[in-house]
């Protein structure tokens, strides 16, 4: 056992329980990839976005600090707002509502102020009621051709519009009924999902896993909702953030967190929805830079995928 095991071993000691490990403990920092998306924007008369595909950059974005999102220009300030041009904006999937709003201040000059109070009023963003009045998981992932007389209201408003329709197109309601949970709780596992899944392919197994853990009453143990409580960004959690009373420690706290930790794109949402067969209760990520991750239904099994991830990155 080396060090880390050894010391997130005798924290889970402390919990006064014995626990397996946690499920994304091993994942490593992923690589940027381009995936396909293809969502029409919903039309709202008093929104004046046009949406202009959803070709995106994805990547669980836990891993990654605001700065880190590239291709993002400037706005023209000193220019009236009439006078500049209209603005491309891409929403990540998995993009957090705090990095989205830096990014958009980046890209319209308005201030993160302004979007920080618009993501206030879920009701003039046109949330559904499921959501809460809480923005976070709503703001759809996307490519967004923003006018620059636009509010910071009607820019949020027209990606929760686009919201709307992938519900309506994965069926989310219905689905999460069907799933014996509610829609938010199903939007919160696709937000996990997200940030977690290294592949597309991977996305229903990594659901099962979360499924199994939850059925089983077992803490779901992921550093993605530690980090996301504690507005960090990485590939694992440190010791000491394990410790935290967090309502998103997952590694103190059984079940789900409280909301979603992402806005996570319609893959995520169908593996949340539909996800794989299967007894798995962990993975590893044996090939960070392919998104090579492997499933492990016990702790036996999950062992070994930890040793053939260290011996292949001589970490053993």
């Amino acid at each position: 056992m080396n060090i880390e095991n050894l010391l997130r071993e005798t924290l889970a000691d402390m919990a006064d329980e014995e626990r397996p490990p946690a499920p994304g403990r091993y994942l490593q920092v992923r690589e940027r990839r381009p995936r396909r998306r293809g969502l029409a924007l919903v039309a709202a008369s008093a929104i004046a976005a046009l949406a202009v595909g959803s070709t995106v950059v994805v990547q669980g974005m836990s891993s990654r600090a605001p700065s880190d999102v590239a291709g993002q220009q400037n706005a023209v300030p000193h220019l009236a707002p009439e006078r500049r041009p209209a603005v491309t904006v891409t929403v990540v999937k998995g993009m957090r509502l705090s990095q989205l709003f830096k990014v958009l201040s980046s890209r319209t000059g308005r201030p993160v102020a302004e979007f920080e109070k618009a993501a206030k009023d879920g009701t003039a963003l046109g949330l559904p009621p499921y959501a809460k009045g809480i923005l976070e998981g709503f703001a759809f992932p996307g490519t967004y051709e923003l006018s620059p007389t636009m509010s910071a209201g009607e820019i949020l408003r027209a990606m929760v519009a686009r919201f709307g329709q992938a519900a309506e197109d994965t069926n989310l309601v219905d689905g999460a009924r069907r799933a014996g949970r509610t829609p938010l709780e199903i939007l919160t596992i696709a937000s996990i999902v997200q940030a977690e899944a290294g592949r597309d392919e991977d996305m229903p197994k990594i659901a099962r896993v979360i499924y199994n853990r939850l059925n089983r009453k077992v803490r779901l143990q992921l550093d993605s909702t530690v980090l996301y409580g504690l507005d960090k960004y990485g590939a694992s959690a440190a010791l000491k953030d394990l410790k935290s009373r967090s309502p998103y420690n997952t590694y103190r706290r059984f079940g789900l967190p409280p909301g979603p930790i992402g806005n996570p794109g319609g893959d995520a949402i169908r593996a949340a929805l539909k996800p794989a067969s299967g007894p798995w209760l962990f993975y590893v990520t044996i090939d960070p830079k392919k998104g090579i991750t492997k499933f492990a239904a016990s702790h036996s099994d999950f062992t070994k995928l930890v040793e053939e991830r260290d011996k292949k990155h001589g970490t053993r």
